[in-house]
């Protein structure tokens, strides 16, 4: 058997055509027009990047974006008073911190991330967004989770029911993805560094998101056969190379679908962060 491969670029499509028909909406009906603001510290080559492909992606849609860069020495006092103007500013739906931080700042990543306003909050890290996740009210959620569930919503993978193992317990993956599946009825179990009898757990699984940040970890004999397998890591391992945390070739074999690395997962976290920019201005004008 040969997997389904569930490739991002469909999923993020069809995402950021719902998006840009809800900014037409908003536009059209309330003369609104949402409102992205990331703020990049530093020169960090990767980071640019990244800021050039959601600005890119504003355009796409329909959203207004505002880079805002700020150079290497900025203090502390410098980016919260800066991200304390953009709280204010009705322009302005979300905001987003480009990480990582200058090592002279980067102690401070939780106190600067929690200053920004939990209705302005497009990454869902601000400890209000989490508890309210963790209760079973999704307000704004972290991208790459709720990417994964928006792909397999649109896969017409069933959730409700199924046996879900998350291997990873990060605030930014897994503990959100623990809470997603767990709303939607699945039988979540999540998996760590320290767990014992890994591969007996991961086998059991119906579904299995893996976001443990080491390349080519989940092998074929760690899969239950026709299992979904969504692989959230990114790993280089050769300066032109990237892999995942599964061996996306043995374990394809096996799995009943598999997300790519490159092409997977990564597209929808952006699609699902222009998701989270018109929620956010719907939000705050509670329409």
């Amino acid at each position: 058997m040969t997997a389904k491969i569930l490739e991002g670029k469909v999923f993020a499509t069809q995402i950021k055509e719902e998006v840009k028909c809800d900014v037409e909406s908003l536009k059209a009906e309330y003369g609104v027009t949402p409102g992205l603001a990331v703020i990049i510290v530093g020169e960090n080559p990767a980071s640019k990047v990244y800021v050039a492909n959601k600005h890119r992606s504003c355009g796409e849609v329909g959203i207004y974006s505002a880079v805002i860069e700020m150079p290497e020495d900025t203090t502390k006092e410098q980016l919260l008073k800066k991200i304390d103007e953009l709280n204010k500013d009705e322009k302005i739906h979300g905001i987003l911190v480009q990480l990582p931080l200058p090592a002279h700042i980067s102690a401070d990543e939780a106190e600067i991330l929690d200053f920004i306003h939990p209705d302005k909050d497009v990454d869902g890290f601000h400890p209000i967004n989490v508890g309210k996740l963790s209760v079973g009210q999704e307000h704004l959620v972290p991208c790459t989770p709720l990417g994964c569930i928006k792909m397999m919503e649109l896969a017409g993978i069933e959730i409700k029911g199924k046996n879900a193992v998350v291997i990873g317990r990060s605030n930014i993956v897994g503990k959100p993805m623990f809470n997603l599946l767990l709303s939607r009825h699945a039988t979540v179990t999540v998996c760590h560094s320290r767990t014992k009898n890994l591969a007996e757990i991961t086998r059991l699984a119906d579904i299995l998101v893996v976001a443990i940040g080491k390349p080519n970890f989940v092998t074929a004999d760690m899969v239950k056969p026709g299992a979904v397998v969504i692989d959230v890591g990114i790993n280089r391992i050769a300066p032109k190379k990237l892999v995942g945390d599964v061996d996306f070739e043995s374990v394809k074999e096996v799995a009943g679908a598999i997300t790519p690395v490159p092409g997977g997962v990564g597209l929808l976290t952006i699609a699902m962060l222009m998701h989270n920019t018109v929620k956010a201005a719907r939000i705050q004008f509670n329409r």
